[in-house]
């Protein structure tokens, strides 16, 4: 008996997807519910189970073809997986013992290999699997989860990637390398082309001084994470600055549909992860009803399965407002470009140690630059200018954000 594996549905908002890479091959055995191939959409990459166990009869795309719900991926035969019980040995063969050859000398016992972990990050079971099938040495692929760990996407990037060419010769000329880009990436170049096409860019900036949010942080941030299991970082304090801020300025959280202007009352704020593929940008819903262990919680959890390529369509769908921080690269000041169809978005930055004027006297404070860029459409930038300064107060005397003035 024969099954049809065919292209699982894809979301509404998805048209088609690329056919990335095959973990089968022909005549291949494959496990109920093993992964055969991954499918990358705009957004995300998906995985292909067996719906059988079996051997796999025949692959009818090739891997970098386009596909569409529903389109036959391969077959697979049920029966050819059953293999036939071994022919018990006879009573005559059970008594007699066996005598080892006495030509052959016994050889000694190989040296155990190193494990690849051992030399590598770990690798979870599917990138174990795709290594070994491809004869993969892991010390030369990059993981991009904790502690170094190599997912399955970290393996598919590894095999997509150009192969670095033997130095060439002095006397030859340059060499420039071609490749396409993938579908991720082609999405993102187009929606930032499209941002900066349909809205009124315009960037707004001010400077918070983080002493205040610092000390509370440094203060507090071992019992917070004992007690709940999470770092206290800095991403839930502006998170919450960012609500307070929202609710004062409601048009920051709106969106443009046709010629109207649409003002939603919930907040479901974007937070932009970088990973090896792109720049992806999770939605955390209604972030006004979350505390600060929630909102941690999930932006640790946003970044660990968005580079391990498990982030679904639906967390990146939606949002009302974005946060980036840049300055967890190094960068010190930047204007980011909008999420459209979102209205606004906070770009965080490097803190540094610089003088400041306080109270008269010149002192050094830990500063950070902001950046808020918004559609110029909508917002004007009194509004812009003040919600801004809003998210300055909370930060610079965080008890604003526990009174909610």
């Amino acid at each position: 008996m024969t099954m049809e594996v065919r292209v699982p549905q894809l979301p509404e908002s998805v048209a088609d997807a690329t056919l990335v890479a095959w973990h089968k091959k022909v005549g291949d055995s494959v496990a109920r519910d093993e992964n055969l191939a991954d499918l990358e959409t705009d957004k995300v990459v998906l995985e292909v189970p067996a719906p059988v166990a079996g051997v796999v009869k025949s692959l009818e795309r090739e891997a970098g073809a386009s596909v569409t719900s529903g389109q036959l991926l391969a077959v697979i035969d049920e029966q050819a997986g059953a293999q036939a019980p071994a022919k018990p040995a006879s009573k005559a063969d059970a008594r007699k013992p066996a005598e080892p050859k006495k030509s052959e000398p016994a050889a000694a016992p190989a040296p155990a290999a190193p494990r690849k972990e051992e030399s590598a990050g770990k690798l979870s079971p599917a990138a174990r699997r795709m290594v070994e099938e491809n004869k993969l040495a892991p010390e030369k692929i990059a993981g991009s989860g904790r502690d170094g760990r190599i997912s399955k996407s970290d393996v598919a990037h590894h095999l997509e990637a150009p192969q670095q060419a033997p130095a060439a010769a002095p006397a030859a000329g340059r060499v420039d390398q071609r490749v396409p880009m993938s579908r991720l990436r082609a999405r993102i170049a187009q929606r930032l082309v499209e941002a900066q096409a349909t809205a009124a860019l315009l960037t707004t900036f001010n400077e918070i001084d983080m002493q205040a949010l610092m000390a509370l942080r440094t203060r507090y941030k071992e019992a917070f994470e004992k007690r709940h299991g999470v770092r206290l970082g800095f991403m839930s304090f502006f998170a919450k600055a960012c609500i307070e801020a929202l609710r004062r300025f409601p048009v920051v959280n709106a969106s443009v549909e046709g010629s109207d202007i649409v003002y939603h009352e919930y907040y479901d704020i974007g937070m932009a992860v970088s990973t090896d593929r792109g720049l992806i940008v999770p939605v955390m819903r209604d972030v006004d009803h979350m505390d600060f262990a929630a909102i941690e919680k999930a932006v640790t959890g946003f970044a660990d399965r968005a580079r391990s390529g498990s982030i679904t369509i639906e967390e990146l769908t939606g949002g009302t407002f974005s946060i980036t921080n840049g300055g967890v690269f190094g960068s010190l000041m930047s204007t980011p470009i909008l999420n459209a169809p979102q209205s606004a978005i906070l770009g965080m930055h490097k803190i540094e140690e610089r003088p400041v004027a306080v109270d008269g006297q010149v002192v050094i404070r830990p500063m950070m630059y902001v950046a808020l860029t918004y559609d110029h459409r909508i917002i004007d930038g009194r509004d812009a200018v003040q919600f801004l300064v809003a998210v300055k107060d909370s930060l610079e005397d965080p008890a604003r954000l526990l009174l909610q003035v």
